[in-house]
């Protein structure tokens, strides 16, 4: 008997890709079943296929909706040893370029890309940086944009900005204001902010270093192959590439175009530009 509800699921995604052009089709199933199944309970909807005429029909619930598909996991500083292997083998290189740009692919709610703005102004490197942080996520990016946070996680981002090696106070990157700080502003004028999804959207610009951390977990391996010959498509000659944990190039379509420059924490190298053949994918 054919599983009824990989038929909705199929379904719903179509629905989606359709009326509102996110293509979540290579996103890993058991992760997309798990966020529809979050989306029905929070609206007391029994059947998946109950969602389609919802999505393809109510623009309000579709955006409600689409948070839950999205990855909005992370924090201010995340596996501090990552951050401390970027200063260590990653900024000097940015040092020897009189300016350079740094992208945050799926950067949720924004805290690592602040992270990275904090370190690098204490480097002396951010005011030769642009630092472009996308997401498809238009709430999150709003979020990340306001630069606002609850002043309760500040402790947690604290320790951690400590062991990734700050050499100053984080308190003298925000103000506090009430029950939430606020990012201060120096950080703010190096970020751009913009929509972008990674299983639809091309390359945008070219980077000496992107960052896309736990997040090619939850595609499958013809998505990340695409996803990877973007990022490839999109870094200079020597550039660099910071995965999550949980991710690495190996077995990959795009293995043989990086070295690895601390292979525990993910950090490659772009070597072989020349040899790729820059076709946008998509196309």
């Amino acid at each position: 008997m054919k599983d009824v509800e990989d038929f909705e699921v199929l379904q719903l995604l179509s629905a989606i890709e359709y009326r509102w052009g996110y293509d979540f089709t290579d996103y890993a199933r058991s992760s997309i079943k798990r966020r529809i199944r979050n989306t029905m309970i929070r609206h007391g909807i029994k059947y998946i296929s109950e969602l389609t005429p919802k999505v393809l029909h109510d623009q309000s619930f579709f955006q409600d909706m689409v948070k839950d598909f999205s990855i909005t996991v992370t924090e201010m500083f995340r596996n501090p040893l990552v951050w401390k292997a970027l200063q260590t083998e990653v900024f000097p290189v940015l040092r020897t370029w009189p300016y350079f740009k740094i992208w945050h692919a799926a950067c949720a709610t924004g805290e690592e890309v602040y992270s990275m703005a904090i370190l690098l102004d204490e480097a002396g490197l951010l005011d030769r940086a642009t630092i472009y942080a996308t997401d498809f996520n238009d709430i999150a990016l709003q979020k990340a944009k306001d630069g606002v946070y609850p002043k309760k996680v500040m402790q947690k981002a604290k320790d951690h900005y400590q062991a990734a090696g700050g050499a100053a106070c984080l308190s003298e990157y925000y103000y506090e204001d009430g029950e939430v700080v606020r990012m201060k502003k120096k950080l703010r004028d190096h970020i751009v902010w913009a929509n972008h999804n990674l299983t639809v959207d091309r390359v945008f610009g070219k980077m000496n270093l992107i960052l896309c951390r736990n997040v090619l977990i939850y595609f499958t391996q013809p998505l990340q192959n695409r996803v990877l010959e973007m990022f490839s498509a999109s870094l200079t000659q020597n550039g660099f590439l910071c995965l999550g944990d949980k991710e690495t190039l190996d077995f990959t379509s795009v293995s043989s175009f990086y070295q690895p420059v601390v292979s525990e924490k993910r950090i490659y190298r772009y070597i072989n530009f020349d040899s790729l053949q820059l076709i946008t994918p998509y196309e």
